[in-house]
């Protein structure tokens, strides 16, 4: 019996082992099957977020974004809304393209009012731009200027009756700063908004140099990439039938709200679900 039990443990002495390696030998590949399978979920969800690049236009400011910014960051996404300098649409649309320049990865871009021109321009050329958001914008042409639309499609309250142009050090001769009149400002760009809201809207917009108005556009950008648009269908700065036709002209995705021109301020929930369209359209 001695002898037995003597032979069994020499047995067992050599089955453990052996198990031990077979089992080893069985989990390894199992977790590189878990780990090429754990690379392959990352490589399916795509790649990094795009960042958010959201360009004002004239008459308002950076602040008229917080809403949508507030959003976005919520969802994760690293939103930028530089200043447009409004001295041009040659110059502001450099500006732009050298901002745009200094960001690493996939871009959205999107551009509200006249910053829809300049991201028209701006993102000409540049593969890393995946899409262009217009929202209540002007998306022009090769050799449109906005004084020609706005001429083409009559019925916007920015008019000269409307405008108080004042000089700026170094303007070119005949060009100066425009201002929509604090008295025009709520019922042109505001309407619908709180009176207390756009009044403070009113002492707050950025001006324009009017020589913004008779530059030609270049190259668009939306020959090339993919475009949707925000249209507020009580704007009364940019007309409905303006928007509808450079939109359509830019084989934009288009929704339209029943919003004032500022449609970023009154409704940044759409604008926001716009954008998203747009992210994960192009991801």
């Amino acid at each position: 019996m001695n002898i037995a039990r003597a032979a069994q443990r020499a047995r067992l002495r050599l089955i453990i082992p052996a198990l031990a390696v077979g089992i080893a030998a069985l989990v390894i590949p199992l977790s590189q099957i878990a780990s090429a399978h754990a690379t392959t979920r990352a490589a399916a969800s795509g790649g990094p977020k795009p960042t958010i690049v959201l360009e004002h236009g004239a008459w308002a400011n950076t602040a008229s974004w917080v809403g949508v910014i507030q959003r976005l960051q919520a969802d994760g996404y690293t939103v930028y809304a530089p200043p447009n300098p409004l001295q041009g649409l040659t110059y502001d649309s450099a500006y732009l393209a050298d901002f745009l320049h200094s960001i690493s990865g996939p871009i959205v871009l999107v551009g509200h009012s006249y910053g829809g021109a300049v991201i028209t321009n701006a993102a000409t050329g540049d593969s890393q731009v995946k899409a262009l958001v217009y929202v209540d914008a002007f998306a022009p042409a090769q050799g449109q200027t906005l004084a020609q639309l706005l001429a083409e499609y009559p019925g916007s309250c920015a008019v000269p009756s409307n405008l108080t142009v004042v000089p700026f050090p170094g303007a070119p001769a005949g060009v100066g700063d425009a201002y929509i009149t604090q008295s025009a400002f709520p019922s042109c760009m505001a309407n619908g908004l709180p009176a207390p809201e756009a009044q403070a809207l009113a002492a707050d917009q950025a001006p324009i140099a009017t020589s913004a108005l008779t530059q030609p556009s270049g190259v668009p950008a939306w020959k090339t990439i993919p475009s949707w648009a925000v249209v507020g269908t009580v704007d009364h700065a940019i007309p409905l039938a303006l928007q509808l036709a450079m939109d359509e002209n830019a084989h934009a995705h288009i929704t339209e709200v029943k919003a004032p021109h500022l449609s970023m301020i009154s409704d940044p929930g759409v604008v926001t679900s716009v954008i998203l369209q747009a992210v994960h359209a192009t991801a």
